[in-house]
């Protein structure tokens, strides 16, 4: 009966920090849809589980005894990490950041929850003990700080030094934690305000990185913008010399249609017509209707990307056509996060197209009724698979070569006014935005 008791004492109390866990995963990945979460939290129950056989199975190897407190806690982190990528949909770095980050502010708060077993009874103790993890994840609400730390996440493209940084910062709290049993009572609020003062440290080194990098990705994109612009304004100088010269032979022209004309040679006249239709189209058609196009994109983030991918895809042979039949000013979702899904997109259809014997790429910008509406075509050869392509890392030429969708769809998840729509059918492949004009 009293390992009955302790096996159950310790599920409780494991599966309680295990509940305020995932409420920090909540809030520090600054999760929305916080009910789809709750619903795959299930699989995660087996964690508590496992973790207290363990326990018990320590306790049968005395040489291992003094391992016991760091052994289960890994093993925990690992199946909260592989839990948190399946739930989240994360790459693997991604989801041991976020842990890890979660676990900080688990065991910053188990360390201050000391006196609560102290002067209150085992349950009571539980439920104040999940009620304070609910308070702070709150207030990290309220701080936005989840906002930053996904920023992190999300754009860090070197992912694992992030994590490492993180389990490093985890391991030092996880340190104090056991310094804890060792000191006086007389020392306790110093020892308190030391651990609020290092964890509230961590949270602003996290919001620093995420601020800096965010910095650095608007600078080299404002840099981006201009060269883009240069480009532009090269092209549209090109125009002008084309029209100038055009204009230069535009009497002569005339002239020799109008003898064939008087000769009656109208089989001929349309053959010249045609030869300089096709040629007018060639040296200028195209590239006044391209201009034009751009032209309709009032936003400066989306003009830069559209020039730089239109850049990268004639360099790589893929002929792509652009449509924007309306000026395009607003859209209601944050700039920056409208233009990572619109690369995303792109770099998938130019990938796809780029190993079809015809490459091309056709892309639809539509504004009108205060909703923005994107669309790219692409042509595709390559198998496609409706169940893993929202998958981290998924590509049409083998898993771990790809970006995915995964990104792009995590995304979208901070945006109930997006609409994201998917298809394909007879070697085209289609993906539609729809972003409403308001949040």
């Amino acid at each position: 009966m009293p390992l009955l008791n302790y096996l159950l004492t310790g599920f409780l109390d494991t599966l309680t920090g295990h509940l305020v866990l995932v409420i920090y995963l909540l809030a520090v990945t600054d999760e929305r849809a916080v009910a789809r979460r709750l619903k795959k939290l299930p699989p995660l129950l087996l964690s508590p589980l496992i973790a207290v056989l363990l326990s018990a199975g320590l306790y049968a190897v005395p040489e291992l005894i003094m391992f016991q407190y760091y052994i289960l806690s890994l093993a925990i982190l690992a199946m909260c990490t592989l839990w948190a990528r399946w739930a989240w949909r994360f790459g693997f770095w991604q989801a041991f950041a976020a842990t890890c980050m979660a676990a900080i502010f688990q065991v910053a708060e188990s360390t201050l929850s000391r006196t609560l077993n102290e002067n209150f009874p085992f349950a009571a103790a539980l439920a104040i003990y999940l009620s304070i993890g609910i308070a702070i994840a709150l207030l990290l609400y309220r701080l936005r700080f989840g906002k930053w730390f996904r920023l992190l996440l999300d754009n860090e493209p070197s992912p694992w030094r992030t994590a490492i940084l993180i389990f490093m910062l985890m391991a030092v709290i996880e340190m104090f934690f056991r310094l804890l049993y060792g000191i006086k009572s007389q020392f306790l609020v110093f020892y308190y305000l030391l651990v609020i003062v290092m964890v509230a440290l961590i949270a602003a080194l996290m919001i620093y990185l995420a601020q800096r990098f965010d910095a650095l990705r608007k600078i080299q994109a404002q840099q981006d913008m201009i060269a883009q612009q240069r480009l532009y304004e090269q092209d549209l100088e090109m125009i002008r010399r084309e029209v100038r010269a055009f204009r230069h032979d535009y009497k002569n022209l005339l002239a020799g249609l109008s003898e064939q004309a008087a000769a009656g040679e109208l089989e001929q006249l349309r053959h010249t017509l045609a030869e300089l239709d096709a040629g007018f189209d060639l040296r200028l058609g195209r590239k006044i209707h391209a201009s034009a196009q751009i032209g309709n994109l009032r936003i400066p983030e989306v003009r830069s990307l559209l020039l730089s991918k239109l850049t990268v895809m004639g360099k790589e042979g893929v002929e792509c056509r652009l449509e924007v039949l309306y000026p395009v000013t607003t859209v209601g979702m944050d700039i920056w996060d409208f233009v990572r899904c619109l690369g995303i997109l792109t770099d998938n259809a130019t990938e796809a197209a780029a190993d079809t014997e015809q490459p091309w790429v056709e892309i639809l910008l539509l504004a009108q009724d205060k909703q923005v509406l994107f669309r790219i075509s692409n042509s595709y050869v390559n198998i496609i698979e409706p169940e893993n392509m929202w998958s981290d890392g998924w590509s049409t030429k083998g898993a771990g070569r790809g970006l995915g969708l995964s990104g792009y769809q995590r995304i979208l998840e901070n945006y109930p006014n997006a609409s994201p729509c998917t298809s394909w059918e007879n070697g085209v492949f289609v993906q539609e935005l729809t972003v409403e004009g308001r949040l």
